[in-house]
């Protein structure tokens, strides 16, 4: 308003946060408040003191790439601690992905809202704020209170021995026959028809086609994944969890009449849609409007097509781990942040199964649905920092990163560093030359 009255319009408007939700919440208001007075003015998104390595570009994607997906966004920077010519690439694959959105767009159109600045949403839901969709308790074990599940594809990989459970997590001690997992342990794993020949751990829930389940006599931590079609007709199901493949389509017809009855029921979202985080996201809004408490476990299928990079180079846009991780933070990380999921599922046949499970891992973290590992908030140090931000970030990361569930902000300096911290546990700060300080919070 101030420039406005000294007739000055040459602005770009930056809400940048640590939090990618923050982040999030306010680009949405300041836009909706723009529109009332009449301003449109460019946006320039980030995520600020995003971190390094996987963290900081899964954060940077949930953040940015959800804004981008809403239609929001003219200029982007991704602030990793990092070298700063590792920023650009990671900035260059999240804006390419919307390149040929303008020509798909036309096809969209008959399920686009109108533009208007009086936006209704379902019952539950807010694009301003965090509200985590009311979903019952199915079977002790998924929605309700319960932290969001992983699901992890091994359909494909040799079953016969126990030492295939490593990558999702279970580490098999052959001298002690037993299983040790961590905090980074999926939840289930999708078997498809194949059957494992050694014993599972306890605590693993595992998926079968609808026709193996039915042949399985022990069905302890069994389930079955079953198309919607074929739930109906089920002559049997399981008597404490059923996983029942959906898309938004599905929601159109008559046969969700009801379904909510069973309270054994999960449905696993897929897509197949260009816009597949919108798509998905009105399907959430279908189920707020009717009223269905169903939990929902969000899956994404990645074609192998996607990630022919090569393996390792960071200054490759098209490098596939980091590719994966801003596609799966933006799809599904959008999504966690608006409170709709319980669950999510990456499959991307091309990539090995750790770096699935640790994307999955890291978009909840990023998130803050499911915490499993400690969170660094750092930045990417300028001209102002007097001391080795990357040196000294990685030896905080190795004396700390067993502290699960704390905060930890690394800043350059005290022009920033009290502001972005202000949502760490624990900060480290450079103040000037020799001096390092470090503050707690309580």
């Amino acid at each position: 308003r101030m420039c406005e009255t000294l007739n000055y319009y040459s602005l770009v408007i930056s809400m940048k946060s640590s939090n990618p939700q923050v982040m999030v919440q306010a680009y949405r208001l300041l836009v909706e408040t723009m529109t009332k007075e009449g301003m449109n003015y460019p946006l320039h998104l980030g995520v600020t003191e995003a971190g390094d390595g996987e963290d900081g570009r899964i954060k940077s994607a949930v953040g940015i790439g959800t804004l981008l997906e809403d239609g929001l966004g003219d200029t982007v920077r991704v602030s990793l601690t990092e070298d700063p010519e590792f920023e650009a690439p990671v900035a260059t694959a999240l804006v390419k992905r919307y390149e040929k959105r303008k020509s798909e767009v036309g096809s969209l159109k008959s399920d686009l809202l109108p533009p208007t600045s009086d936006l209704i949403f379902p019952p539950g839901f807010s694009p301003y704020e965090y509200q985590k969709r009311h979903t019952v308790e199915t079977n002790v074990f998924i929605g309700g209170h319960q932290v969001p599940r992983v699901v992890c594809d091994l359909s494909k990989k040799d079953l016969k021995d126990p030492k295939v459970l490593k990558d999702t997590g279970y580490d098999y001690s052959l001298l002690l026959d037993k299983y040790n997992m961590g905090e980074q342990s999926v939840d289930f794993v999708y078997l498809g028809d194949s059957l494992p020949s050694f014993s599972m751990p306890g605590n693993l829930k595992q998926l079968y086609n609808y026709k193996i389940w039915k042949e399985i006599k022990d069905k302890t931590n069994c389930h079955p994944l079953l198309g919607l079609k074929q739930y109906l007709e089920a002559d049997i199901r399981d008597s404490s969890l059923n996983l029942v493949r959906v898309s938004n389509a599905d929601l159109q017809g008559d046969d969700f009449n009801n379904l909510q009855l069973d309270k054994t029921l999960v449905f696993v979202l897929e897509t197949n849609a260009d816009h597949g985080m919108a798509d998905q996201r009105m399907f959430f809004f279908k189920m707020l409007e009717a009223g269905i408490d169903v939990p929902v476990i969000i899956k994404r299928s990645y074609p192998d097509s996607e990630f022919g990079g090569n393996m390792g180079d960071l200054m490759d846009p098209e490098e596939p781990v980091s590719k994966l991780q801003l596609y799966a933070a933006t799809d599904l990380g959008g999504l966690l942040i608006d409170g709709f999921g319980d669950g999510i599922w990456i499959d991307v046949p091309a990539l090995p199964t750790n770096i699935l499970v640790a994307t999955s891992f890291g978009v909840l973290q990023a998130t803050r649905s499911r915490i499993s590992k400690t969170e660094y908030i750092s930045c990417p140090s300028c001209g102002r920092t007097l001391f080795d931000l990357q040196e000294t970030t990685a030896k905080i990361r190795t004396v700390t990163d067993h502290l699960k569930g704390i905060k930890i902000g690394i800043m350059g300096c005290i022009v920033n560093g009290p502001g972005e911290m202000a949502d760490a546990d624990y900060g480290y700060v450079g103040l000037s030359l020799p001096i390092v300080t470090s503050v707690s919070y309580t």
